[in-house]
């Protein structure tokens, strides 16, 4: 008795699993790539209701310093002390025509460690000085004026 080999049959259903596969590994990149996305410190900024976009700080080059609230001051993303801030201001902006360099500070930084940010970056023969803010976003209904902060 011959046995005759008999084909398979046709699979209807639609296999999910590469598909699966594919998209966690693309959740998982996009999980680890986001984080180096951001090119400044994350700090807390002050609101502002007339503030003004200042399109050059979004800029790749653009000189940004940031102060925390505790008082750690950054440039760019990089850590760096009150000393060396006039020194590598004045190295970075030495080429350049526009002598800018904006300041992203923190609402709660205290007074005393803006100013001397500020008097270092004057020293290193900043022409123009960018206070950067947090524009309030205004609803129908909300009052002109900012509460006063809290502490």
């Amino acid at each position: 008795m011959a046995f005759k080999a008999k084909a398979p049959s046709t699979v209807s259903d639609i296999n999910v699993t590469p598909l699966v596969d594919v998209m966690l590994v693309l959740l998982i990149v996009f999980m680890v790539i986001t984080p180096m996305l951001q090119k400044d410190v994350t700090v807390d900024m002050a609101k502002a209701n007339n503030a003004i976009k200042m399109a050059d700080a979004d800029k790749e080059d653009a000189v940004v310093i940031s102060i925390t609230r505790d008082g750690k001051i950054y440039l760019k993303k990089n850590p760096i002390s009150l000393d060396k801030v006039t020194t590598k201001v004045k190295d970075m902006i030495a080429n350049r025509l526009g002598k800018t360099v904006y300041l992203k500070c923190d609402a709660r930084a205290k007074y005393g460690d803006v100013v001397n940010v500020v008097d270092a970056v004057r020293a290193a023969g900043v022409e123009d000085l960018g206070l950067l803010t947090q524009q309030v976003e205004r609803r129908p209904g909300m009052p002109e004026t900012l509460p006063p902060p809290t502490s």
